[in-house]
């Protein structure tokens, strides 16, 4: 068995745009999501995170949800074959899963496990390698925001004749959606099938359901994961203190939480020849987590030509997951 993998890369994730997107979201003071999982130190810490506090590992009931939604979507394809392009792949937990659905269902299936970490591709690669064999497993990486030409390279890597079946499960809260929306429409083609999960905010009162899922964040083994990246740069735990907060967007009428590092002394961050100053009371944004409605949802796929077949939504309401097609 040949022991080597072989990784695509995009050129969105190629050292100096990497390195440019870095010195950029010091100079802003708002730090692209992609660099809390550029490690395999951090990618191992979000794995570790994702196991205590994500609702498909914790609530059967969500489990469940997404079991029913992997059926549906194998019973909605009619093709032979079907490739599975998991946007944001994470572990790739979820995408094995449903991988195993299609497989039962009939389907010959394949697989582009997609991030912008690497070490998070491998992983995913792996756990899908129990149901897909490596000449059907393509890994994909690429910084979804800012690639432009993914639809090319997609038309490249996939078998042309198979239906395509896109996941994006648990990403859409870490973009601005005036962004990200327009992006996923325009990587389907019309007959493209997307799976796509959101975190809910929970109730009727759509304030409070916000604040009610506020310890899910503000938790001692996320802040660790997220201060990684300021840890990793110099930055020192007594530089200053890590809040969570909850914002109002009025662009898109969600609210959002974010984690700000609030600096307490000054600090100085060096990149190369490239020097940043933070004084006291400055604070940089290391993350933020839109909070959706169903409702809130289908409207914003509807925007953008992405129609919802079906949704399911767990008891809880605090996890839905959107099976949508192109029209």
């Amino acid at each position: 068995m040949n022991p080597l993998v072989h990784l695509a890369i995009h050129p969105s994730q190629f050292p100096d745009q990497v390195r440019q997107d870095l010195l950029n979201s010091l100079r802003t003071r708002q730090v692209n999501h992609k660099f809390h999982y550029d490690s395999v130190k951090q990618a191992q810490k979000w794995l570790a995170l994702h196991q205590i506090y994500s609702p498909t590992r914790n609530d059967a009931d969500c489990l469940a949800v997404y079991e029913q939604s992997f059926s549906a979507a194998a019973a909605q394809i009619a093709t032979p074959q079907v490739v599975v392009v998991g946007l944001g792949c994470g572990g790739g937990q979820k995408d094995t899963r449903l991988l195993k659905q299609l497989t039962a269902a009939g389907h010959t299936a394949g697989y582009a496990p997609c991030d912008v970490a690497s070490a998070l591709v491998l992983i995913a690669r792996q756990a899908a390698l129990a149901v897909v064999p490596p000449e059907r497993c393509h890994p994909l990486v690429f910084d979804l925001a800012a690639a432009t030409d993914l639809p090319e390279v997609f038309a490249e890597t996939l078998a042309p004749q198979a239906t395509r079946l896109f996941t994006f499960f648990g990403m859409i809260p870490n973009f601005e959606p005036s962004s990200i929306l327009p992006r996923l429409a325009s990587l389907l083609k019309i007959g493209d099938f997307m799976l796509f999960s959101a975190n809910l905010a929970p109730g009727p009162d759509y304030t409070a359901g916000v604040q009610k899922i506020f310890p899910q964040y503000d938790n001692a083994p996320t802040r660790e994961w997220l201060l990684t990246f300021l840890l990793d740069l110099g930055v020192e735990r007594g530089d200053g203190e890590f809040r969570f907060e909850i914002e109002a967007d009025p662009a898109s009428g969600l609210q959002r939480l974010v984690g700000q590092f609030h600096f307490t002394r000054p600090c100085r961050i060096e990149i190369e020849t490239d020097v940043f100053e933070f004084p006291t009371g400055s604070a940089v944004r290391l993350f933020f987590s839109y909070r959706y409605t169903p409702d809130r949802v289908q409207s914003a796929l509807a925007a953008h030509g992405l129609q919802v077949l079906q949704q399911w939504i767990t008891p809880s309401t605090e996890e839905g997951v959107f099976l949508c097609r192109r029209i």
